[in-house]
């Protein structure tokens, strides 16, 4: 597997307090790496320097071997780095189109320097990311807030595809889901990873972890305490070793 996104030796200080700790991460593309530990353990400050909304200290930051720093957000989606955070940013009373095109909106021109919103096309566009993802929201004229929890994520992801994102940051998508709702931003994510998109997933379910991750990243106090496979482990297995700090072995097969 070709590496997509290597973080090194990567800081972060708030004035005296030390978020990340000289933090290595490896990530692969195509796959779901989740990011786990406790709260106060980092992760929060760890999407925030990947997504470019905050600058790292020290350290170095490589999309696909090459070292970028991000100015902004902005700077990060341009290269294919994507940001769903639990609220997902979305503006409930717009249209789906118009929240999968906001401050990205397609236009034409009908006259020398003349143009105007090229509705049609965003509408088309739009239905068409939302095929990919197998949703089956049939009617994009209808605002974000006449839908589900899941069907919004899934609005979300659809924002992300429309910015030809190659990595997708996503923030606890699960909380406040019931179960229905949880599987089908689950079914989300195995979507996005069958279509070789790479998936950070930052959760406290370890259920869901275990049921989409291929990789588990532990942080603890700024540091990556353990890491390995998902492939074997139970949810409280890796429930104990976000307590502990070390990896879980597994049981030994005849």
């Amino acid at each position: 597997m070709n590496k997509i996104l290597e973080l090194r030796q990567l800081t972060k200080h708030y004035g005296a307090v030390q978020a990340l700790r000289g933090v290595d991460v490896v990530v692969y593309e195509g796959e779901v790496l989740a990011i786990c530990g406790d709260n106060g353990a980092g992760k929060s400050t760890l999407i925030k320097v990947v997504s470019g909304a905050h600058p790292m200290t020290s350290g170095q930051l490589l999309l696909s071997g090459r070292a970028v720093r991000w100015a902004s957000p902005h700077d990060a989606l341009s290269n294919g780095v994507a940001t769903i955070y639990q609220d997902l940013a979305l503006a409930p009373r717009l249209t789906v189109w118009q929240n999968v095109f906001l401050g990205a909106e397609l236009r034409r021109r009908v006259l020398p320097g003349l143009s105007v919103l090229d509705k049609r096309c965003m509408r088309a566009q739009t239905a068409h990311y939302l095929e990919r993802l197998n949703q089956d929201i049939d009617d994009v004229d209808r605002p974000v807030s006449d839908f589900s929890g899941g069907q919004r994520q899934a609005v979300a992801i659809a924002r992300a595809l429309r910015w030809q994102a190659r990595i997708v940051i996503m923030d606890e998508p699960t909380a406040a889901l019931g179960v229905k709702e949880t599987a089908r931003v689950l079914a989300l994510i195995q979507q996005l990873k069958s279509e070789g998109v790479t998936v950070l997933l930052i959760s406290h379910n370890m259920e869901d972890v275990v049921h989409v991750a291929d990789r588990v990243v532990i942080l603890k106090a700024g540091r990556v305490a353990a890491q390995g496979p998902v492939l074997g482990l139970r949810p409280a297995s890796l429930a104990q070793a976000i307590m502990t700090g070390q990896w879980p072995q597994l049981p030994a097969t005849a």
